[in-house]
């Protein structure tokens, strides 16, 4: 199966993975169509067609359908029923299986241990009992997250011996529903891989970027990444692995942590376009916005070879103030979003530095 010039793309949510992916499909010579219950979002201001219904509305999915060739997702939370209506009316890539897994953290790890990667050891905690028993295992410290729906920092609590907050109350502000307590890792830096694979099988990856979070949020990535090509073979490998095993069909960004006896530790993917290769938009020919399109679209993936080092930094809540009033004339990227409204911790753009390659 290949699309071709003028068939239309169907997206599942509206925010700036949205936006991109139909950006790189319109220069493709493909049409978008947008499902998204918000009235302005991201996406809708340059897709095709704005379907203004709720991610689990059936008429809403079967009329996306109809107006689709294939159809693909912008975020990791989409309904698993949704994605699975949507295989029996159209083709759907990535699959509905990546999503069910990459939605449960423990899922995840157990999936993630049969693919050969190696995690942070962890416990289910149900309740503040289980939380009690998981702190005293890992000696009071570790990372606390929901099962599902976390993103950005929300929905996990650090606890790391100093000052622990009640367990009880810790657990009751989490909403009380099924978590996990991650043991903490020491690590010289993080590191994610961004890579697509097409339906015929063939797989792709970009340059690992070097990560750095703020308050559980990405604030910059570097390429290089400044690690060993060993480690970046294991990172890459154990990525082809993850998208193997789910037959899967587009770009995914799996992120590491580079331990300090320089093994490698794998905290989670996400089945989609991802904010650390927002990168490959300024330092590729490609982007993974139009790999991801390509994939799905049963086209060959393209080069995943960069023409510049760079720095891609995130632009977070009132940081856009005056932006557009800052001139330069060295080599800058800035992408904003078209979000109507500010908020703090939201993310509104980002900007990629470029600077000639080393050797």
């Amino acid at each position: 199966m290949h699309l071709s010039f003028g068939a239309t793309i169907g997206i599942i949510g509206g925010g700036q993975l949205g936006r991109m992916l139909a950006m790189a499909a319109a220069r493709l010579g493909l049409k978008t169509c947008i499902l998204e219950p918000g009235e302005d979002c991201p996406a809708a201001q340059v897709a095709s067609i704005h379907l203004n219904f709720a991610y689990d509305d059936h008429a809403g999915l079967k009329k996306l359908a109809e107006l689709s060739d294939v159809i693909t997702y912008e975020f990791e939370n989409v309904p698993v029923d949704s994605a699975r209506f949507l295989e029996q009316h159209s083709r759907l890539y990535p699959p509905s299986k990546a999503l069910e897994i990459s939605q449960d953290r423990v899922t995840e790890k157990e999936f993630l241990f049969r693919c050969g990667a190696k995690t942070a050891r962890y416990h289910k905690v149900g309740n503040p009992i289980d939380l009690d028993a998981a702190l005293l295992d890992f000696g009071g410290q570790g990372i606390l997250k929901t099962r599902r729906l976390g993103y950005d920092g929300k929905g996990q609590v650090l606890f790391d011996g100093n000052n622990n907050p009640d367990n009880g109350t810790t657990f009751s502000r989490l909403g009380g529903v099924g978590c996990v307590l991650e043991e903490l890792i020491s690590f010289e830096c993080e590191i994610s891989i961004i890579a697509a694979r097409g339906i015929d099988g063939t797989f792709a990856a970009y340059d690992p970027a070097k990560n750095v979070h703020r308050d559980g949020i990405l604030r910059t990535s570097t390429i290089p990444a400044g690690i060993s090509a060993q480690i970046t073979g294991e990172a890459v490998n154990i990525t082809r692995t993850i998208l193997n095993k789910l037959n899967y069909v587009g770009v995914i960004g799996v992120e590491f942590f580079v331990c300090e006896d320089g093994s490698l530790c794998v905290n989670e993917f996400a089945p989609r376009v991802h904010n650390s290769g927002h990168w490959t938009e300024a330092a590729c020919t490609i982007s993974q916005f139009e790999q991801h399109i390509r994939a799905i679209a049963g086209w060959p993936l393209g080069s995943t070879n960069r023409h510049s080092d760079c720095l891609m930094e995130n632009i977070i809540g009132d940081e856009t103030a005056g932006l557009e009033l800052q001139s330069t004339n060295a080599p800058h990227l800035l992408h904003i979003y078209g979000k109507s409204e500010v908020r703090e911790g939201r993310k509104m753009g980002h900007i990629t530095r470029l600077t000639p390659t080393k050797g």
